[in-house]
């Protein structure tokens, strides 16, 4: 089911059938393992029952989630954005990931855009958050472009985590 469209780019519900081999490579790619951390899955029959666990069931629950993000010219799917509700954090944050060959396309900035004026507009979200490990750059900055403010190191486990908000001054 698609969510919503920009120019470029669909976002749909993560389907655990098209989406497994996908979601296999990027659960599985440096950066996803270094900066979200090893969900443990092993092979493309782990991934789709990783989707079906773990991500559909979120789109019920909470009425959002993660999102494929999907070429709109050819289908290729290229990485993942969409909403996640923690248990550790007092509202909705964003997330997103993409396949390190479609990096530096200018796919992350334009879904998180996107997908924050869904929530805000959509799903009516006042604050957003997010959360980033210490050494994750990238998102940072994406976040800070997006017009999120740091807010606070917070430890999660036994790791120390950048939590932002948006806007900056809410909370």
């Amino acid at each position: 089911m698609n969510i919503l469209e920009t120019d470029r780019l669909i976002l749909r519900q993560i389907d655990s059938v098209v989406d497994a081999e996908f979601m296999f490579a990027l659960l599985n790619s440096p950066k996803f393992v270094q900066y979200i951390g090893d969900r443990g899955v092993r092979s493309v029959e782990q991934a789709r029952t990783f989707i079906e666990t773990r991500y559909q069931p979120s789109y019920e629950l909470h009425g959002y989630g993660l999102y494929t993000v999907e070429r709109r010219e050819d289908g290729i799917q290229v990485g993942i954005c969409g909403f996640v509700r923690r248990d550790s954090l007092p509202g909705p944050d964003i997330g997103f990931a993409f396949l390190p060959e479609y990096e530096r396309n200018g796919y992350g900035y334009e879904s998180a855009a996107a997908i924050m004026d869904y929530g805000l507009d959509v799903l009516g979200f006042e604050q957003v958050l997010a959360i980033t490990t210490t050494d994750n750059e990238a998102s940072g900055r994406l976040l800070e472009k997006l017009g999120f403010g740091f807010a606070e190191l917070i430890t999660s486990g036994e790791e120390s985590l950048k939590l932002y908000r948006y806007p900056p001054d809410a909370g």
